[in-house]
């Protein structure tokens, strides 16, 4: 007899990809029926279908009559409830009005306007909220392992079951209850709070409304969809850094604190002189021209305040790891940190191109800044040193920079060495797992202005500086 061809690594890995595309469509699958009908039967009702269960196993003996006069019971009462159950479907209008901005893990509170359009009167309803479809893609299935996954069986890895959980429950953009009706007559309008608690930042999308009615039985609800789409923004989450200070002194700025609303160079005023030959014609005060019947000319002085620059490293290995997701929020920490500092305040990071959004002195305010800061992703495309350029071009600019990084390697401390050897002061923050503490590198001389804010610690660590 031949002996059976032993199958080739390539075999292997094909047959291994096929295992979890299957796992994956019977994953996605379930998750989508529990969605959908995870509203239908009532409290009550599940009860009432764990005991006709129960009595169908002991109506099976036919000496047992008790148990079959039970079932036959149950069971008439749970094709009645199922019969009466799409005739209950009320008429029902919603209008939602959410506010404009909500942050993560803040409850957000909104208001639903809800009119019965029926004619009779309407009791014992709820609204369960449609939040956007948290089930994650076959590519991330594959690819985004959990955390800690290694040490978990084999047959836990090879299912992937706690992966896809994981995934699922890190997809959930909010948490929200159901969310009961007072009783509606016909016709009449009521207002209702409902609240809900922003998971992860970024735009929010409510599509949709269910409309719960239970049938007389009290067993199953009719759900209703009501298209009602609405969206929110989530800001990301803030900590607090009330005593946090930034380095540097007074630069001059070619264009003033207006170079956002015009063009040209602007100056501070000073006083008021004679014309004398050479000067300007752009620097005639005409008023006083006109008052005294002589040329009269203002007195500038060049301006100089303060320029921060903030430096967010949107380079990483995960799309959407939870380093990158506590580097926004430390970023959005400091550009709060400083709202009050007579500044202004460059927020530098590289997307599907270079940005550079300038806050401060008037130029644009910290809402437009955490707005940015909760649309911002990571780049998958460019090389660090793009960004490494963006701060560069600036440098000569910068009164002082502080530094969030996902990394302490050599492209990052090669910038900093740049911006250090350009005189520029700087604040190093470095994101990092819970475990081993990076050397200092090129900020060894300046050990007091480097940070490193380990996972879990983050908050505090930012509290006490």
């Amino acid at each position: 007899m031949n002996a059976p061809k032993p199958i080739s690594a390539q075999n292997r890995k094909q047959r291994a990809r096929f295992f979890k595309r299957l796992l994956y469509r019977n994953y996605r699958a379930y998750a989508w029926f529990h969605h959908r009908y995870r509203g239908l039967p009532t409290p009550a009702g599940w009860v009432v279908l764990l005991a006709t269960l129960i009595a169908a196993a002991l109506g099976a003996d036919p000496n047992s009559s008790l148990g079959y006069e039970t079932f036959s019971l149950l069971g008439c009462l749970v094709l009645a409830a199922a019969i009466c159950t799409p005739f209950g479907r009320p008429k029902i209008s919603l209008r939602r009005a959410l506010p404009r901005f909500g942050s993560v893990d803040q409850p957000l509170l909104y208001t639903i306007r809800v009119q019965n359009l029926g004619r009779s009167s309407q009791n014992s309803l709820s609204l369960i909220e449609e939040l956007p479809d948290p089930r994650p893609s076959l590519d991330q299935f594959l690819n985004v392992p959990e955390p800690g996954e290694q040490r978990r069986n084999w047959i836990d890895r090879a299912y992937g079951y706690y992966r896809w959980r994981w995934l699922l429950n890190r997809n959930r953009r909010a948490a929200i209850g159901e969310i009961p009706l007072p009783d509606l007559p016909a016709g009449a309008p009521s207002t209702i709070t409902a609240r809900l608690t922003p998971l992860r930042r970024g735009v929010l999308r409510l599509p949709a409304t269910t409309v719960a009615c239970p049938d007389p039985f009290g067993i199953f609800r009719s759900l209703r969809k009501i298209p009602n789409p609405e969206s929110v923004l989530i800001l990301p989450r803030r900590h607090r850094m009330s005593g946090f200070q930034l380095p540097g002194l007074l630069k001059y700025q070619l264009g003033g604190v207006s170079m956002a609303s015009s063009v040209g160079e602007s100056e501070e005023f000073m006083s008021l002189r004679e014309y004398r030959p050479g000067d300007p014609l752009r620097r005639i005060h005409w008023k006083s021209f006109a008052k005294l019947g002589k040329p009269i000319i203002k007195e500038c002085q060049e301006e100089f305040f303060v320029r921060h620059a903030l430096i967010l490293d949107t380079f990483g290995a995960e799309p959407a790891g939870e380093l990158f997701e506590e580097a926004v929020s430390i970023a959005a920490s400091v550009a709060c940190a400083i709202r009050d500092q007579e500044s202004l305040l460059d927020l530098m990071f590289i997307g599907p191109q270079a940005y550079c959004f300038t806050s401060g002195r008037g130029v644009a305010h910290l809402e437009q800044m955490l707005e940015v800061l909760a649309s911002v992703q990571m780049c998958t495309d460019t090389d660090f040193s793009a960004l490494e350029h963006l701060v560069f071009s600036h440098a000569a600019e910068l009164s002082g920079c502080v530094c969030v990084f996902l990394a302490w390697d050599e492209a990052r401390q090669h910038l900093v060495k740049g911006l250090l050897a350009r005189g520029v002061p700087l604040r190093v923050l470095v994101v990092s797992g819970p475990a081993g503490t990076p050397r200092l590198g090129v900020m060894e001389a300046q050990p007091e202005n480097f940070i490193h804010l380990p996972l879990g610690q983050v908050a505090s660590k930012l509290a006490a500086l």
